[in-house]
């Protein structure tokens, strides 16, 4: 399963199930990796990496959305089987919702949970100007979603290396046409801090209209960035969905 977009978990038997994990806009496949100690047997996990950072670094980042969530099909497809789950925060779950519906179209099962993390419903999408903005206006951003980031924003050595992946992570959500297709059957979870500024209570209810299956909700303590302090609780949940219902 190990790709260049998917870096596998070793398997604690032929069962487990995968679970797909995509981070946010700027973000990497190592904000999952605390999950390994936490995920029960039954889970296995598989980190999403997106092009633009880490080991990809070099490798460009798709021109819109679209043609994002078609690579990751094309890789996601060959790893799917009949028991699979994924796990999306903040832009990472808009393109969890994509690929799902592009994996279904091209012939694979639905996943046994959909988990949405720190992001409103499309129907609450709305563009953005924030990766046409200069580079203080973007790190300015950056520190309002999360205060943890001023430290590392204030290297300029650094900045000029993660900034380009962030603005091109920017660029595909604030012009994304929030237009899916289809309706899903499978579990779908929400998650979310109780103090997140991205999300409100409407856009996340709002969910609900793209599954007909079992529809979760869960919020704890925490801004944008919850998940930070909440992993534990939310690999519990998620083991609780998948290994339990």
């Amino acid at each position: 399963m190990n790709s260049a977009w998917l870096r596998a978990t070793p398997t604690h038997g032929d069962n487990a199930i995968p679970l797909f994990c995509i981070p946010h806009a700027g973000g990497n496949a190592s904000l999952y990796h605390p999950w390994r100690a936490l995920l029960p047997a039954g889970i296995r996990l598989v980190q999403v990496c997106l092009p633009g950072r880490l080991e990809r670094f070099r490798h460009p980042m798709p021109d819109s959305f679209d043609a994002l969530t078609q690579q990751l099909a094309d890789a996601m497809l060959p790893a799917i089987g009949a028991r699979w789950a994924i796990f999306g925060h903040s832009m990472g779950a808009t393109l969890a919702h994509e690929v799902v519906l592009e994996l279904c179209r091209r012939g694979a099962s639905e996943p046994q949970l959909l988990a949405v993390s720190g992001r409103g419903a499309a129907q609450f999408h709305r563009p953005g100007q924030v990766h046409l903005q200069d580079d203080d206006a973007l790190c300015a951003e950056l520190i309002r979603l999360d205060s943890n980031n001023a430290q590392v924003l204030a290297q300029a050595e650094l900045r000029e290396v993660i900034l380009p992946a962030i603005r091109a992570d920017y660029r595909l959500i604030e012009t994304y046409p929030a237009r899916p297709q289809g309706v899903l059957h499978c579990p779908l979870a929400t998650f979310n801090g109780d103090s997140d500024p991205e999300v409100d209570d409407a856009s996340i209810a709002g969910w609900r209209q793209w599954s007909h299956g079992p529809f979760h909700r869960y919020a704890w303590p925490g801004g944008h960035f919850y998940l930070h302090q909440q992993r534990a609780a939310i690999v519990e949940a998620i083991g609780s969905l998948l290994l339990h219902d």
